[in-house]
């Protein structure tokens, strides 16, 4: 509450903090920039997949895009991040080895692009 220095008493008309160069918010000032924005990540799913997301999006009024961040978000919540178990997360995705078999093999042999080329 701002006070009237002659009265002591409160003042009929409330002053804004002095915030200069930095955000003004109701009654108070942030030395924190602005959040960065939410990173941005491209999901390719398979047939069945896509089919299913659509059909859940479409009982329950949501674009599948809202539906998939929702559903991604939980599953990363609930992941477990010890080492353990994100080795065995990995094991289960179809593939994964061959893939970074084959990967292994072209960087030995290679067939590799520089980050600078990309």
């Amino acid at each position: 509450m701002i006070t009237n220095k002659a009265s002591n008493r409160p003042s009929a008309r409330l002053e804004r903090p002095r915030c200069q160069g930095y955000t003004f918010r109701v009654d108070s000032c942030y030395l924190a920039g602005m959040p960065r924005p939410a990173a941005r990540l491209n999901v390719t799913l398979d047939e069945e997949y896509a089919a299913k997301l659509a059909r859940l999006a479409e009982r329950t009024h949501l674009q599948e895009g809202t539906l998939a961040r929702s559903l991604l978000s939980r599953a990363i919540d609930e992941a477990d991040v010890d080492a353990r178990h994100v080795v065995d997360l990995l094991d289960g995705i179809p593939g994964t080895f061959e893939r970074a078999s084959a990967g292994l093999e072209d960087a030995r042999a290679g067939r590799t692009t520089a980050l600078d080329d990309l």
